[in-house]
């Protein structure tokens, strides 16, 4: 991929080549500024000449792409790609896990009345997971201004419409109407299922039913309808938080079990939809364009179908960053796509938790206060050269700092336990995120 390249006052420059970057450095013209995206930093002023940029944006719920590419008068010429990975479906669940804890806190073990009244929300709020993802993409586009004269950008601004992904084929009233109307939800279910278990059909002879989720929210489930099924209570209690999968797998071979099998398989052999990623793009969709537009920047927008359209005319393969490649009208030809891409993993920075906790969501260990040790920190990019023992070598990769002084590094192949601190130096500090190329050719 293209390097980035500052001036010596630090001004974003027009990338060059690997070749021209290697060239620099051994006449030492130039120093390393950066490691991940690889940035020099020249040590001579020179002109501020410069060609138009654009990047293009392919914003998604679990991965968002993104391509720099030099705006030619003949031709489009893609510089670098990238794969930013969030980690908003940690996040969520972490809060899950958060609110259940407190749950149980407050209402069996010690009794504290709820408080809600008190809290407001500020006006355009988002959910901690969706606003991690207009965070990290927001950022991620700050940083490449500030390392390449960027002068427009180009996201697609997806729609995923929830109808027609689960019935191609609604229209006309019943598309207007929702499958909801005039119904609630329990009394939909009773319906569909003809008010017997959706698992045992009455076998088990349990005459309470209840709403019951196919894929458990245990395991990131969703309240969508399509998700939801009527069950007695002696089923709905035996699946508990298994997927439909590992309960099918528990069965036996009793009576009810047979019957059972021959109703889970059936359930199972219908087409499964997962609409959460599908609405976290939604829901962020319109702000990340008003995020996009404060930076003073033109930006336009394209559409997934103009997306699909552009990568299927190049006969391009369906990954993030070429599709973030392909956004937009294209009027001249491509090059450059074959380029290995980046992946920026977003990784955070830690967490204010300073325990460890049981089941009950009581503290049963004390993390470490300190962040630094030694002049390291977890997360900083490091490289060691272990000259003699079991661990001989040179290893790169993050490091997980201990106070003994031992650490551990995370390389590409593997962890190394117990490596001392001064074999390591310093390559790049933590900024939150792990940086590796998707492509062997890259390495």
């Amino acid at each position: 991929m293209a390097v980035f390249v500052l001036s010596k006052n630090k001004k974003p420059l027009m990338p060059c080549s690997e070749k021209r970057a290697r060239l620099l450095l051994s006449k030492k013209q130039a120093v390393v500024h950066k490691t991940y995206p690889f940035t020099i930093r020249l040590k001579k002023q020179t002109g501020n000449a410069t060609q138009p940029l654009q990047l293009k944006i392919d914003p998604g719920s679990r991965y968002t792409g993104v391509a720099l590419v030099m705006d030619l008068p003949t031709l489009m010429r893609a510089l670098c790609l990238f794969e930013l990975q969030h980690r908003g479906h940690q996040i969520s669940e972490a809060l899950t896990q958060r609110r259940a804890f407190r749950r149980r806190r407050r209402n069996q073990l010690r009794y504290r009345p709820a408080r809600f009244d008190n809290r407001t929300r500020k006006d355009g709020w988002l959910p901690p997971s969706v606003q991690h993802r207009l965070d990290t993409t927001l950022a991620l586009v700050q940083k490449l201004k500030r390392l390449c004269p960027v002068s427009a950008i180009v996201f697609e601004r997806v729609k995923f419409d929830m109808q027609k992904m689960l019935n191609p084929d609604i229209q006309g009233v019943e598309y207007q109407q929702g499958t909801l109307f005039q119904y609630e939800v329990r009394e939909y279910l009773l319906e569909r299922h003809q008010r017997t278990c959706a698992y045992c059909a009455g076998e088990s002879l349990d005459p309470i039913l209840e709403v019951e989720h196919k894929h458990p929210r245990a395991q990131g489930g969703t309240n969508s309808i399509h998700n939801l099924v009527i069950a007695c209570r002696t089923c709905n209690q035996a699946k508990g938080s298994l997927t439909l999968s590992e309960f099918l797998s528990t069965l036996k071979n009793t009576k009810l079990d047979k019957v059972r099998k021959v109703k889970i398989t059936q359930i199972l052999a219908g087409k499964v939809f997962r609409l959460k990623d599908a609405g976290a793009v939604n829901a962020c969709r319109n702000q990340l364009g008003r995020d996009l537009a404060s930076q003073q920047l033109p930006v336009s927008t394209g559409t997934g179908a103009q997306t699909k359209y552009n990568r299927m005319r190049y006969q391009l393969p369906k990954t993030h960053a070429l599709d973030a490649l392909m956004t937009g009208e294209l009027t001249k030809p491509v090059e450059g796509w074959s380029r290995p891409t980046l992946v920026v993993k977003a990784m955070g920075r830690g967490c204010y938790q300073r325990t460890r906790l049981d089941q009950y969501g009581f503290p049963r260990g004390y993390l470490q206060r300190k962040k630094t040790y030694f002049g390291f920190q977890t997360g900083d990019l490091v490289i060691s050269t272990v000259t003699k023992g079991k661990k001989q070598g040179i290893h790169v990769g993050r490091v997980a700092v201990r106070d003994s002084g031992y650490f551990n590094v995370q390389t590409k192949t593997g962890g190394v336990q117990g490596v001392s601190y001064k074999t390591c130096q310093i390559i790049q500090r933590n900024t939150g995120y792990h940086y590796y190329f998707n492509s062997k050719v890259a390495h």
